[in-house]
């Protein structure tokens, strides 16, 4: 009413419709007039400088003085920490140029200072909670040093929960600024939880299979194991639920975790040494005096060497064992002192070079599966060969 009254009052159409436009601006902007709206934009832009000056300047002289230590862990914190540092002068924009609105136009101030100032709480818990989530990878890659207490999967577990948790805090938080409470919402999906725990019990079995064998350390990410009846190959990663055993044809394995805690799993990578056992069989012609010979070749032949494990640390047999359908066979048993498979070929060659050579330099040979046919003596009277007459 106020502004037909004003603008009847005034003479002339285009004055009169410049009066209404003036009018609608002031009321559309709570009182406030162009210059006043420009200033605050004005301010707004001025700590969007700021924030790449401050992002230049201040965070990467941060970096230079980190990059002097001798720790990785500052330069990592600092990087993780970069991007929602650069938020502060956007919320510092966006609080001064509010404050200047509403000391410009009261109206406004009623109506907008609560809004904005959750806003403004927002922004905050966001750049808190963003920080604390964006540290934890490396804090998770110095923890990852620690082997005495925590193994490399633990702290990937530990790392994925703690992410997750300042995740739902955050968002809590936020939601509790405006005016959402957090523990009647939790208390009304606690019916919810229970419908889907009952039907998520392979879920929560899997869970507490994963946690035994972090706990218990039956295996570590790039080992080599052995499941029972399930699969051989390289851990690569240990999850929740499964863990990822990849073959050695390249074929990854998800086996749960329940299958993992409740199976035999041999785990080769912590072999302190490597087995051969053989069965060589030589032919029956051999004499002893060959055999003693072969066996003491082959004894000395694993003593000498320093491929193999002292027969004092680990058991070590070179014995005649058994006397065989077709051959005298010598039993060969022996470990290695290394436990990388390549390595362990090529040692295992060139003791089967050094065998034959043994063998072979005894005069003797080597067996192979055959039967003797003997004939006591042959029948005497025979009948007569027919042979027909020539014409």
């Amino acid at each position: 009413m106020q502004t037909d009254q004003f603008c009847t009052n005034v003479e002339g159409l285009w004055p009169t419709l410049k009066c209404h436009v003036q009018q609608a601006w002031v009321d559309s902007t709570f009182g406030l007039g162009w210059y006043e709206l420009a200033i605050a934009i004005a301010i707004f832009l001025f700590f969007l400088v700021v924030r790449r000056l401050m992002v230049k300047f201040v965070i990467g002289g941060l970096k230079r003085l980190a990059k002097r230590s001798k720790t990785e862990i500052d330069d990592q914190v600092l990087g993780s920490i970069e991007a929602p540092m650069a938020l502060v002068p956007v919320i510092l924009g966006i609080f001064f140029a509010s404050e200047f609105l509403f000391n410009a136009g009261p109206g406004l101030a009623e109506s907008g200072e609560p809004f904005l100032a959750r806003i403004i709480q927002s922004l905050i818990s966001i750049v808190i909670f963003w920080s604390l989530f964006n540290m934890i990878e490396p804090v998770s890659s110095a923890m990852r040093n620690v082997k005495v207490f925590l193994t490399r999967a633990m702290v990937d577990w530990l790392q994925k929960a703690f992410k997750a948790l300042f995740v739902a805090l955050g968002a809590g938080a936020v939601l509790e600024i405006w005016g959402i409470p957090v523990g009647p919402l939790i208390a009304s999906l606690g019916l919810f939880g229970v419908a889907v725990a009952l039907g998520a019990q392979d879920l929560f079995r899997n869970l507490i299979g994963g946690l035994s064998v972090l706990v218990e350390r039956r295996f570590h990410v790039g080992d080599w194991i052995l499941v029972e009846g399930v699969v051989e190959g390289t851990v690569e990663q240990i999850g929740f639920r499964s863990t990822v055993v990849r073959r050695f044809d390249k074929a990854p394995v998800f086996v749960p975790n329940d299958v993992l805690s409740n199976t035999a799993v041999t785990n080769f990578s912590e072999m302190t040494h490597r087995r051969i056992y053989w069965k060589i069989g030589v032919e029956y012609r051999t004499s002893v005096e060959q055999l003693r010979q072969i066996r003491d070749g082959i004894e000395a032949y694993l003593i000498e060497n320093e491929a193999f494990a002292d027969p004092q640390e680990v058991s070590t047999f070179v014995r005649i064992d058994s006397f065989n359908d077709s051959s005298i066979d010598i039993m060969l048993y022996c470990f290695t002192l290394t436990t990388n498979w390549g390595e362990w070929l090529k040692i295992k060659e060139e003791l089967a070079y050094h065998i034959k050579q043994v063998v072979e330099g005894a005069g003797s040979g080597f067996a192979f599966p055959s039967q003797s046919l003997y004939v006591e003596a042959l029948p005497g009277d025979r009948a007569e060969v027919f042979v027909p007459p020539s014409r």
